[in-house]
């Protein structure tokens, strides 16, 4: 599921109200139309995600998060004034000498690991074959910053030790997703972690941790944000998955690789004249949603066990939560039946009952298996796991309607 299919601009939006779709990409389009709306309808949802919001909604969030920060002080300019102060303040977080603010995660793991190459050079950058940079980046590793992925394994889970050890040819950076994101936001255990770390190490190679949800794995790790950090020689945040910024990304690491990721983020086009409505809704993140992701993991456990509950209860043959025991607030849900059916279905359901159980798209996983991804947020602790087992009830008697058609 691309990071891009709810980020695209609305083009259906574009063509005259009410016309029928004459091609696929217009019937996709048209239905996520109605996915957006009926799920901006809905009075009950598992997660109220901001980036989906109005324009006027976003600048009403922009004005809360401004509340919390002194707005006398000189406003920002190519990366100075509150720019600053979120990295200083990132770094302090993570343990690590320095933070360079970035305005997209792409860049700043670009950046990252064409400087690592240097200093190692070697730009073999070892991954996962779905980490973020193979599946939602256009290539832009090799095409654009010089560098070789190679795979670790093409399991859909995290490398192992052995595998990083046993690996045939050298790799100057060994990178790690934390979570997984398209494997199921999967994470290895602190165990495990430290033995892939060490694996790296005893190949001279140096570590990076694509942390876009890094936030929210400390609960899995049962270690601070700082002690996780620690195990690699640089770290990329994200401040809009889970914070709800409205964008932007951290990069940190030595002060001697940060004051060069600075000198790249130039010459890659990441030196924006004036950020500060970014940062200061990334400042608001970290003081609003940071202390609560714990708490929206625990409640994904319930979600998780009351889904699989639900179904059964429903009498739908097989179906599956991946992972069984969410290791962030985030997981996937798998059902046996085909992906049309399921996304009607679930449309239905917010607009008909203002319930909106799947928020997100579903897409094939499979012939006659499709999967959606399923965010627990502050919205979802009003949810019991009754609320959710009446909600996959009445989801299940629609879509038994939409596969019968």
């Amino acid at each position: 599921m691309s990071d891009t299919a709810d980020q695209d601009v609305d083009q259906a939006e574009q063509g005259e109200q009410g016309a029928e779709p004459t091609t696929e990409e217009e019937r996709l389009l048209a239905r996520r139309k109605r996915r957006l709306g009926a799920n901006r309808n809905a009075e009950r949802t598992l997660a109220h995600l901001g980036f989906l919001g109005t324009l006027r909604e976003r600048l009403a969030f922009l004005q809360e998060a401004a509340e919390l920060y002194d707005l006398d002080e000189t406003s920002d300019m190519y990366g100075g004034g509150i720019v600053e102060t979120l990295e200083k303040r990132v770094a302090e977080l993570l343990g690590k000498e320095a933070a360079a603010f970035f305005p997209t995660g792409t860049m700043a793991q670009q950046v990252a690991l064409r400087c690592w190459a240097g200093r190692t050079g070697n730009p073999t950058v070892a991954l996962h074959p779905l980490a973020h940079p193979e599946v939602h980046e256009g290539d832009a590793f090799s095409q654009v910053s010089g560098l070789r992925p190679v795979h670790v394994t093409s399991e859909p889970r995290q490398p192992t030790a052995a595998e990083v050890r046993d690996f045939p040819e050298p790799f100057g950076t060994l990178m790690l997703e934390l979570p997984l994101r398209d494997a199921g936001f999967l994470l290895p255990s602190w165990e495990e972690l430290s033995a892939v770390v060490e694996a790296a190490r005893e190949r001279d190679a140096v570590v990076h941790f694509d942390g876009a949800r890094l936030w929210e794995s400390a609960s899995h790790f049962g270690r601070p944000l700082d002690e996780i950090a620690d195990l690699a020689d640089s770290v990329y945040v994200s401040f809009y998955k889970s914070l709800e910024g409205l964008g932007g990304a951290a990069l940190v690491g030595p002060k001697s690789l940060i004051d060069e990721a600075k000198t790249w983020r130039h010459r890659y086009g990441g030196m924006v004249f004036q950020q500060f409505p970014t940062v200061l809704t990334a400042l608001a993140g970290l003081d609003r949603e940071l202390p609560r992701l714990p708490e929206y993991v625990a409640h994904a456990r319930v979600v998780a066990a009351a889904l699989r509950e639900g179904f059964a209860a429903a009498g739908v043959p097989w179906m599956r939560v991946h992972p069984e025991q969410p290791h962030t607030n985030e997981l996937q849900v798998w059902l046996p039946y085909d992906p049309d059916a399921v996304a009607e279905a679930a449309i239905r359901q917010a607009e008909e009952t203002k319930t909106a159980l799947f928020s997100n798209p579903w897409d094939a996983k499979g012939p006659g298996l499709a999967f959606t991804e399923v965010y627990v947020r502050a919205a979802a602790l009003e949810w019991t796991a009754e609320d959710v087992k009446t909600a996959v009830a009445d989801f299940v008697v629609l879509l038994k309607e939409e596969a019968g058609r």
